[in-house]
């Protein structure tokens, strides 16, 4: 494609405050580092984006400041130029993907798996470009203890990067995402919430339950209620009639119990009534539910997942789900379906969260 037709203009969302709760320390830094953008516009493949903020490239790359980036969407590679790019993208043994392993593939999606450690410059060169549109006072340059998952869109020209979300090796708190990000030319078409839902499928996978890494922003929080609602309540609907804990949600989605309880609270079917847990909820309540927060394309294929897990003591790993115990907070949690799904009580469980 040309240079013109992708052009997008994209802009911050200015009616979020992501600043709340800062002290003026935390606000100056804020602004010192925000203030000044030192890249105006990268041009990414076919498109070419307005940056949001300032991100610390190394001055050696293009010193104080550039007004365009060219980046090969491929490697990952800077340029000043657009020239050098080209001649960059003509060689002959130039990989038109990202490194690391595919194991994802359905349609036109891909997902590729790099590893920090392994593939040092790549993961570096993502963060500084993610950088210019996350609103973050630091980000990781340290890669070597994280995973990097790059989601792609295939055509006959190559893999082209829309997003990526990284997560740390091992977590001791059971953080299953660090950083997410779709490019701004790639958003409003679901690829956040299938990063969500991707990373969710390897927790999945791996038997354990997980979380995004805490806190959490405004905007990581506008992302994840809809999927984590969405995904609860399809999963009690599909229950039918049967008595349901919160341990059994989150054994099946791998969503954490504090986010389950979070979740339920929010859409007012979680009731708390002598120091124990209730879920609330006839069918119609959760078919209205359904239909107000629906499980959105692109789905995720658990079919078309190639993948093993990193492997660790599942005897030592408290976010196995093999490990659960039928307590929240230290003390005993019930759980009462009522409505069509019965009542009776089940172990309900939170030695999920912190």
């Amino acid at each position: 494609g040309g240079f013109k037709e992708g052009l997008v203009n994209t802009m911050a969302v200015a009616e979020i405050d992501e600043h709340e709760g800062m002290d003026e320390a935390s606000l100056r830094e804020h602004e010192e580092v925000t203030k000044v953008k030192n890249v105006g516009k990268i041009e990414l493949g076919r498109f070419c984006m307005d940056t949001w903020y300032f991100s610390p490239f190394p001055k050696h790359f293009f010193g104080a400041s550039i007004d365009i980036l060219y980046v090969c969407e491929f490697t990952l590679n800077f340029f000043t130029s657009k020239s050098a790019l080209l001649r960059f993208q003509s060689r002959p043994d130039l990989d038109r993907h990202p490194p690391g392993n595919e194991i994802y593939r359905k349609g036109n999606l891909s997902m590729f798996e790099v590893d920090g450690g392994m593939q040092r410059e790549y993961c570096q060169n993502l963060c500084y470009i993610a950088k210019l549109f996350l609103d973050h006072k630091t980000l990781y340059y340290d890669v070597d203890p994280f995973l990097f998952y790059v989601l792609c869109e295939v055509d006959d020209r190559g893999f082209h990067p829309v997003g990526y979300y990284s997560k740390e090796k091992y977590s001791d708190v059971g953080y299953n995402l660090a950083c997410i990000l779709t490019f701004p030319c790639h958003q409003r078409k679901g690829y956040g919430r299938f990063l969500i839902a991707f990373s969710y499928l390897l927790t999945i996978k791996e038997e354990k339950v997980g979380s995004p890494e805490k806190p959490m922003s405004d905007l990581g929080q506008q992302a994840y209620k809809p999927f984590w609602t969405s995904t609860i309540v399809d999963y009690l609907l599909k229950q039918g009639g049967s008595h349901i804990s919160i341990m059994d949600i989150s054994k099946e989605t791998s969503i954490m119990a504090e986010d389950i309880i979070f979740s339920l609270n929010q859409v007012g079917i979680l009731k708390f009534i002598d120091g124990e847990y209730f879920i609330s909820a006839e069918e119609e309540i959760l078919e209205h539910l359904a239909k107000k927060h629906p499980v959105k394309k692109p789905f995720v294929d658990p079919e078309c997942l190639h993948w093993t897990p990193y492997l660790t003591d599942i005897k030592r790993d408290k976010f196995s789900i093999h490990n659960k115990r039928p307590t929240y907070g230290g003390e005993s949690t019930s759980m009462e379906v009522t409505g069509d799904f019965g009542s009776g009580r089940g172990s309900g469980s939170g030695a999920m969260g912190r």
